[in-house]
């Protein structure tokens, strides 16, 4: 994904000299991974809660966090001063809230049970809302007898940036108070040394009996069969003196709202239950990772550490999405058009034109201890801005969107042509500006990813293969646009950039003795030449002439890149390869899914279903049948799920996005809304699939309804309910 992930070593010397040392936005591994945690989000706020829905008691990256600050690191429940036993705990199908069932331990006196386990059933759950986190606690007694005991909330916060969480250390920090803000509530506040002062508010109902700036106790005496409820609301930077709304007003509004994001998406239902959980889980997470922002709907990345705005993310996942909720497009091309540099600062990367990588709201942003406050160094971001532009256009026909954002498309395509090739080669390339920025820029931005065959690392100015494939289909794309704006003139222009693209690109990335194409050129225009999964997004982008795009598709499905789960970052027997690094052996379900939308371009349909089973299989494995941000390359082993990698996002946009892809790319789905119609280029199914149903499935004013069925190794197309004029058709390529 777009981070700012760096790997912990300094590789300008070679791998046997190696020596550690401290890289500013590593996400550091420290230890053994704790037990099962939990991850609640609403617009800028999420919370991470261990299982039982305590924060601080086993974790150091639990939380509940606002605006790139940690709000509360500290929620931790006892009875009678000992930790409850946990039943069990869980997230609503559609992530609007998190449950656990607890009840007491045995409770002893001069070595005797005055209390035998088992009988107080203790409910909690949480949720989030306007940036509020909700809390109820439910205490049933099941005994025979009235129960005395003391219920005790602990909390505190320590107003850590998320860089602070993530493992950077600061020499200085702002001041801290603590207060009783009245009647059962309690102010946190803390004064940055941005001046900004940041408050959470712990609102307790009913009073607790006694109450302190980090406790809340309860004494209570329950009768048997009797149940007691404890509500708290923990509001971050909530206006002085103002309440939080009831808790179950809170809980259906919460509910209401993700009824009401999800009211014009196809839905999807397969006659595999096991696959029809993962399209649900895939659904829920993106409608959670939605947040509502000033020019609409975006997907953040992912938590814990990408909860926010990202270029890069926003706009693959737009793209993933395109074909069945289009709208999420509209929101990313909008907010990331109001966000365009317009001026150079070498601090943050930014030039005219160019496209956000992220923006953070945190303290070390607004004091530049890190650059992206708002930062630029992306070189993708920009020609998938002006793709997604295109390719918006062509699924829905909404020209106005367009003409709006054709002032940024054209200061896009600005860069792409101006700063974005200082040398004038043809070729966009990164190099950042300063030592603050990320070394690499473009997806796989380790530092070591991008390398020679003898694992040297790339220097100077770099230009990545899969950049010019993402120039080439925005020209492509965008040209087509122009056409129907009547700029016919511009439209030949960019038609004509695009063929000199592909002729310049073939003859200076294409290495014949790998059968695939370099994953960049250094800054002395030599090629990377090893083998990565890069190739496999250039067949997305169309770039690759059709001879070549067979060996690139024969290469990626055999073993040394698909390891029976997935296609690797990185070729095994490459130089740097390593299935548990980052960037360079790895398996990126998002990736896959590019690769997927490729293959099915060029018409490698048995190659799409192969990868299609894998990830399937994959995820049939996973937590919550939940795709993380990536996992481990190892080689699938029979009986055995596949490798996780240890601090990969969950859930993360584009990979939530992936399953949804790789039905675009089995179906052959495209749209034509001038002539009303939907094709399927050479529809087929996966063998874990006998047949797969589209419901709402859009196209200007109309809608269908479709439902395909496998028939061995063919497909029968049936369009079950149908509103307007939209027309379906099958085209096949044999």
């Amino acid at each position: 994904m777009s981070t700012e992930t760096l790997t912990a070593f300094n590789l300008s010397r070679t791998p046997v000299e190696e020596a550690p040392v401290e890289l500013p936005f590593y996400i550091a591994a420290t230890g053994t991974a704790v037990g099962p945690h939990w991850t609640l989000k609403h617009d800028d706020a999420f919370a991470i809660v261990d299982s039982l829905g305590d924060i601080g008691a086993a974790g150091a990256t639990d939380g509940l966090f606002f605006k790139d600050t940690r709000f509360l690191s500290r929620l931790q429940l006892r009875m009678n001063g000992l930790q409850p036993l946990l039943l069990g705990s869980n997230v609503r199908d559609d992530n609007s809230s998190f449950s656990a069932d607890l009840t007491n331990p045995d409770f002893l006196l001069d070595g005797k049970v005055v209390l035998e386990k088992d009988l107080v059933h203790l409910g909690r759950t949480l949720f989030l809302w306007r940036g509020v986190a909700y809390q109820r606690l439910t205490v049933s007694n099941h005994s025979d007898r009235r129960i005395g005991l003391t219920l005790s909330l602990f909390f505190d916060s320590d107003f850590a940036d998320l860089f602070e969480v993530r493992g950077m250390r600061r020499l200085r920090r702002g001041s801290a108070s603590r207060s009783k803000a009245g009647d059962g509530r309690v102010l946190l506040e803390y004064r940055g040394l941005d001046d900004v002062v940041r408050n959470t508010t712990l609102t307790f109902d009913p009073p607790p009996t006694t109450l302190s700036v980090g406790e809340a106790a309860y004494r209570l005496e329950i009768a048997p069969a009797e149940t007691r409820m404890i509500y708290v609301a923990i509001g971050c930077d909530r206006p002085a003196g103002q309440r939080p709304a009831p808790f179950l007003k809170g809980l259906l509004e919460s509910r209401r709202e993700l009824r009401s994001a999800a009211f014009d998406t196809t839905t999807i239902e397969t006659s595999n239950a096991l696959f029809n959980e993962i399209l649900c889980r895939s659904a829920a997470d993106l409608r959670m990772l939605m947040t509502e922002t000033p020019e609409g709907r975006y997907p953040y990345a992912g938590t814990p550490w990408y909860s926010t705005t990202f270029g890069r993310d926003g706009l693959i996942t737009a793209l993933q999405m395109l074909w069945h909720e289009p709208s999420v497009a509209r929101g990313v091309l909008r907010r990331l058009a109001a966000h365009q540099a317009t001026e150079t600062d070498e601090r943050s990367d930014a030039q005219p034109g160019k496209i956000l990588h992220e923006m953070r709201g945190g303290e070390m942003a607004a004091l530049g201890e890190v650059p992206f406050a708002h930062y630029y160094g992306s070189v993708d971001a920009t020609p998938l801005f002006v793709l997604l532009a295109g390719l918006y256009a062509e699924r829905t026909g909404d020209i106005d969107t367009i003409k709006a954002l054709w002032p940024a498309i054209e200061a896009a395509l600005g860069w792409i042509d101006g700063l974005g090739d200082p040398d004038r080669d043809g070729f966009v390339e990164y190099c950042r500006a300063t030592d603050l920025g990320l070394a690499n820029q473009g997806w796989k931005d380790s530092y070591d990813a991008i390398f020679h065959a003898d694992g040297r690392l790339a220097e100077g100015r770099i230009a990545l293969a899969e950049v010019q494939g993402y120039v080439f289909a925005a020209k492509t794309a965008i040209a087509r646009c122009a056409r129907r704006l009547d700029r016919a003139e511009q439209a030949e222009r960019l038609e004509a950039e695009a063929r000199r693209l592909a002729e310049q690109f073939e003859a200076a990335f294409w290495c014949p003795d790998l059968g695939t194409y370099a994953i960049a050129l250094d800054g002395n225009k030599q090629p990377c030449r090893v083998s990565t999964s890069n190739a496999g997004q250039l067949l997305f982008t169309g770039i690759v002439q059709p001879d070549r795009a067979a060996s690139v598709a024969a290469g990626l499905l055999g073993p040394r890149f698909f390891s029976g789960w997935g296609i690797r970052t990185v070729a095994q027997g490459e130089a740097r390869y390593n299935p548990m690094s980052y960037h360079n052996g790895s398996i990126w379900p998002h990736d896959n899914a590019l690769i997927a939308l490729g293959l099915a371009r060029y018409g490698f349909k048995p190659a799409v279903q192969s990868l299609f089973k894998g990830l399937f299989d994959a995820a049939a494995y996973m937590e919550l049948r939940r795709l993380p941000e990536l996992f481990c390359g190892f080689r699938r082993q029979p009986n055995r799920g596949p490798t996780l990698y240890p601090v990969a996002c969950s859930p993360q946009a584009w990979a939530s996005a992936t399953p949804f892809s790789l039905i675009e790319a089995t179906l052959g789905l495209q749209f034509d809304p001038e002539h009303e119609e939907i094709r399927l280029y050479d529809p087929c199914l996966p063998s874990f699939l006998d047949s797969i149903e589209l419901r709402s499935l859009r196209l200007n004013a109309s809608s269908v309804d479709l439902k395909v069925r496998r028939h061995r190794d063919a497909v029968s197309v049936e369009i079950t309910r149908q509103r307007g004029q939209a027309k379906v058709s099958i085209v096949s390529s044999r």
